[in-house]
């Protein structure tokens, strides 16, 4: 079996934001519980929630060298990566439309997008605007 030759910090900062990550995601589901044919309030929350943290982490903390090398891959990579979800989003447009609630659908996804867009940037001005050198 090859041996993973990787930075060990790196990986636990990694892992530790995926669990942070998995378990606020599971606290909004429970929080907002999906109800077919209506909006998916946990996942627009998660997404938009992950998309300005993602914008703010990749302008603050990309490319940190030092002490906070592990911030970005804590934040951008295991808590954004477990709390947002692309796939979730697809299958509730797909149970939106089987529910006949096309229009809905169409808002969904639209808002999601454009929520998430503006989410990123906010994040980022929030930030400063700027990646940290």
């Amino acid at each position: 079996m090859p041996r993973f030759k990787g930075d060990g910090a790196i990986l636990a900062a990694i892992f530790a934001g995926g669990a942070l990550g998995a378990v606020a995601r599971a606290g909004l589901e429970e929080a907002l519980p999906a109800d077919p044919g209506r909006w998916p309030w946990a996942t627009f929350a998660a997404n938009v929630a992950g998309a300005a943290l993602l914008g703010w982490a990749a302008a603050r903390l990309m490319g940190r060298p030092g002490r906070r090398a592990a911030a970005y891959p804590f934040l951008g990579v295991g808590l954004c990566g477990a709390l947002t979800t692309f796939s979730t989003f697809q299958l509730e447009l797909l149970h939106l439309l089987d529910a006949g609630r096309a229009r809905l659908a169409a808002g969904y996804a639209a808002a999601s997008l454009a929520a998430g867009l503006a989410a990123a940037a906010a994040g980022r001005a929030l930030a400063g605007g700027e990646r940290a050198a």
